[in-house]
């Protein structure tokens, strides 16, 4: 069962295949592929192609992302699925693996944090605006594979009502076990938003990618 199959992708900057860098951003709950859209502009790289999936009903799985995984599916797999079929198209584009760069907000990072855990490569960098891996407190991540030094960021405020910090410092140190090049920002008293800090390094973290403008 695959509820997110079939969703609507919203598209901004170059048509895929027109640019060798693509970036995947993932809305969290009650959103559309819209609101993450937004972030583009502040980027300020039109000449990259940004794709962004939906979730059927705005939302990817219903409860907390600490909640036990069963009572999240099939939303969980499901959007994981999403990812993996459109990584797999864009790499069909013409797009490297090491150009791709994975973001999401929220419950969308969290999204994006499992996919990228259970699909280990090179990417062109993984970027977790207020999100960690999934899973109930106790849970242990040993997946397989290897990120091979790609560049993983993870922001969050520390006294975010959705995500503990204890999940941001548990996801960071798998990705690091896993061989990413880790990036850890808390960010006293932020709340649950995106600061222009963070904004900045994904900013700078494009500009690596491409060589500059």
């Amino acid at each position: 069962m695959k509820p997110h199959a079939g969703q609507p992708l919203a598209t901004a900057g170059a048509p895929l295949g027109k640019s060798a860098v693509a970036m995947i951003l993932v809305h969290g709950r009650n959103a559309l592929p819209a609101n993450i859209l937004s972030f583009v502009p502040a980027f300020g790289r039109p000449d990259i192609t940004y794709l962004a999936p939906g979730a059927a009903g705005g939302t990817w799985y219903p409860l907390s992302f600490m909640a036990d995984r069963e009572k999240n599916e099939p939303g969980i797999s499901s959007g994981v699925w999403v990812l993996e079929q459109l990584v797999q198209h864009v790499v069909r584009a013409g797009v490297r693996t090491d150009r791709i760069v994975l973001l999401g907000f929220s419950q969308g990072a969290c999204l994006t944090s499992q996919f990228a855990a259970s699909h280990a490569d090179r990417y062109g960098g993984v970027v977790l605006y207020s999100g960690g891996l999934i899973g109930p407190p106790g849970t242990t991540w040993n997946y397989p594979g290897s990120f091979g030094g790609t560049p993983v960021f993870l922001g969050c405020s520390d006294v975010d009502t959705h995500v503990p910090k204890t999940r941001v410092d548990e996801s960071a140190a798998v990705f690091q076990r896993m061989g990413a090049t880790v990036t850890e920002q808390i960010y006293a008293g932020m709340g649950h938003l995106v600061n222009e800090e963070e904004i900045a390094f994904t900013r700078t973290l494009l500009d690596e990618i491409t060589g500059g403008r």
